[in-house]
């Protein structure tokens, strides 16, 4: 092999091989940097809180007081339930349940001073709420009722109420050592509950707790008193479906947690990664077209030698294989180097993403490298066939 090499190489171009690894890495480069950069940012605008799916709406009629002289209030009626549900882009359409008596809740932490507040509870079908079953779960007559708290609530302790009485602050991996004292006040009834926080959403701006305890204490409580649902829930494939927006303002309808603004985002943010990987695409292809250039250009200004190797008994094989060994030599470079700069420009960029979303703590890079290797198996693959053609048209020649 070391004396084929010697023969063959005196007339490879060394500025030809520097072009072609040059345009190769800035292409490798930006695809990968591309990928990188949806995988850290999408989780921003795309994960879940942990207790419901990333693609739902909670949608509540818009409160003017003209709209509530013309449509009778914020309710929605079964017709107004039934029409959403018929909507292409509605996969399930869930109502808030909410308590029809008064609710006085005492919260500490582990014995320590809490604080009482006058609140109700409401609740969404099950199928919403996703938490293991036995966390979420409730037998009727149990006085142990699992609530999960918006996330508000624990800032608000946390910031306010505890930072000014001396108290302990709580994070959320510490949600079960808060003690919720529950108190229900109705016609002719006074009982008591112990709450179980198993944990905090973002997403839902209210005080949840299992179905089975909403329609068992309204029964139990105040029988025969029932309103229509304020707040519906929608499950959907695609937050940014522009018939969603168009139908939310048609009828009048908001949309909570700028979930189709975050959506919009994410689809934003899908194009703007989409043309610039498209770009590093463009630019390992033409790299590749460089390096196919300059092996045929090798391989023709050798076409005397090989042609010779060919006749005395070398293999096509063996003869291609010091052209193969040298372009995935150069592919594997390109590789390793793309990766390694990648590393200091996403750490640059994600230490200025945190400092206005300090929540984002990016994703892995599995999938730039991933992609990377893709890339590096495919190009040499594909100069591994086309250096094995060109060799086999010289032994026909």
């Amino acid at each position: 092999m070391k004396l084929l090499w010697k023969l063959l190489r005196q007339h490879v171009s060394v500025p030809q091989l520097v072009g072609f690894f040059l345009a190769n890495l800035v292409g490798m480069w930006i695809v990968m940097l591309g990928v990188q950069f949806y995988a850290d940012l999408a989780p921003m605008f795309t994960r879940a809180d942990g207790f419901f799916c990333a693609n739902y709406l909670v949608v509540s009629k818009r409160i003017t007081t003209v709209g509530a002289l013309s449509t009778g209030g914020q309710d929605f009626t079964p017709a107004d339930v039934a029409d959403l549900s018929s909507q292409p882009f509605a996969n399930g359409v869930g109502e808030f349940v909410a308590s029809q008596y008064k609710v006085t809740a005492t919260m500490g932490v582990k014995g320590s001073p809490g604080f009482a507040t006058e609140l109700f509870f409401e609740a969404v079908p099950d199928s919403f709420v996703d938490v293991a079953p036995h966390d979420w779960h409730y037998e009727a007559g149990s006085r142990q009722v699992p609530v999960i708290l918006p996330r508000t609530y624990l800032a608000l302790y946390n910031f306010g109420f505890a930072a000014s009485r001396g108290l302990p602050k709580v994070s959320e991996a510490m949600a079960s050592q808060i003690e919720m004292r529950i108190l229900i006040h109705a016609t002719g009834h006074s009982e008591n509950y112990n709450g179980r926080v198993i944990g905090f959403s973002n997403r839902i701006n209210t005080i949840l707790v299992p179905k089975a305890f909403i329609d068992w204490s309204n029964e139990t409580y105040e029988p025969g008193k029932a309103d229509n649902p304020t707040r519906l829930i929608v499950r959907t494939d695609n937050p940014t479906d522009e018939r969603i927006m168009n139908y939310m303002d048609t009828h009048g309808y908001e949309v909570e947690d700028n979930r189709l603004d975050a959506g919009k985002a994410t689809y934003f943010l899908r194009i703007v990664v989409t043309l610039v990987t498209g770009v590093g695409f463009l630019v390992c292809l033409l790299s590749f077209y460089i390096l196919m250039l300059s092996v045929y250009l090798l391989v023709q200004k050798n076409t005397r030698k090989l042609q010779n190797l060919l006749l005395i008994g070398y293999s096509t094989a063996r003869v291609s294989l010091p052209y193969q060994l040298l372009t995935l030599c150069v592919n594997l470079g390109v590789f390793i180097l793309a990766a390694l700069l990648l590393w200091p420009l996403r750490a640059w960029y994600m230490k200025m993403i945190s400092l206005v979303f300090p929540q984002v703590t990016g994703g892995h890079v599995g999938p730039a490298l991933f992609v990377g290797l893709t890339i590096l198996f495919v190009v040499t693959l594909l100069n591994t066939i086309a250096i094995r053609h060109k060799v086999e048209g010289l032994k026909r020649a």
